[in-house]
């Protein structure tokens, strides 16, 4: 898109009729000559008006209405709905099929109890910092991480946990914590993206902190076979 233009939906704004709208905000605001339409789009105050009141509206203002056709899958149709649902179940290679792309996440890398460090798997604790994205389900993923503050491109495979670390009792809180393969600088306050690649197992409260640490070694294998061959 050349131009991103954002309305604040203010009350005012929510109770105002389809016509209206396109006539205050599209046509004499905007200055739109063509209105594109997805295929179950509805605006106006109480949501009562279909396409053909909009094509009506359309020729009475000047303004071409174009409704585009739904887009479907093999297994499912391409909407928000769709990519939500995969990502709360934790398919996210589900998920970026619909977006066309890996799903994205950033947030900047804070303290923590550091026992990764202990058993060998130094990890980021990354908080995210916008409260609306949403989190993939618990679980350990193969993923990329690169810093989009930096004027460098370079990307880095890793293997990332999100949620509570039932083995190593560290708290109710949920964490997401990511170990880069073949890194060791220090990256406190940096911020990062993450990009998931696919989900390897669920997460899963082990007897001893050996076992975890056997598990650990095949989530590594795993998934350095995965993101090694992007």
């Amino acid at each position: 898109a050349d131009c991103v233009a954002l309305i604040d939906f203010t009350p005012d704004i929510s109770h105002m009729s389809a016509r209206d709208f396109m006539q205050e905000f599209l046509l004499k605001t905007l200055n739109v000559k063509v209105l594109l339409m997805g295929y179950d789009h509805r605006f106006g105050h109480g949501g009562n008006n279909n396409f053909e009141d909009y094509l009506r509206y359309g020729e009475e203002l000047g303004i071409k209405v174009v409704r585009g056709e739904e887009l479907r899958g093999s297994e499912c149709k391409f909407c928000s709905s769709s990519i939500r649902k995969s990502l709360l179940s934790g398919d996210v290679e589900g998920a970026n099929r619909l977006l066309g792309y890996n799903y994205l996440m950033e947030g900047t890398v804070v303290g923590g109890f550091r026992v990764g460090r202990r058993i060998g798997y130094p990890t980021a604790n990354v908080k995210v910092e916008d409260t609306d994205k949403l989190i993939p389900a618990r679980g350990v993923y193969a993923v990329r991480l690169s810093f989009p503050d930096s004027s460098s491109p370079a990307s880095y495979g890793g293997m990332m946990n999100i949620g509570y670390r039932p083995t190593l009792n560290n708290g109710s809180e949920q964490s997401i914590e990511v170990h880069l393969f073949d890194f060791s600088s220090d990256i406190y306050s940096e911020c990062v993206r993450i990009e998931f690649v696919a989900r390897i197992r669920d997460e899963r409260c082990f007897d001893t902190v050996e076992q975890l640490q056997e598990q650990l070694a095949a989530d590594e294998k795993a998934c350095r076979s995965i993101v090694d061959c992007l």
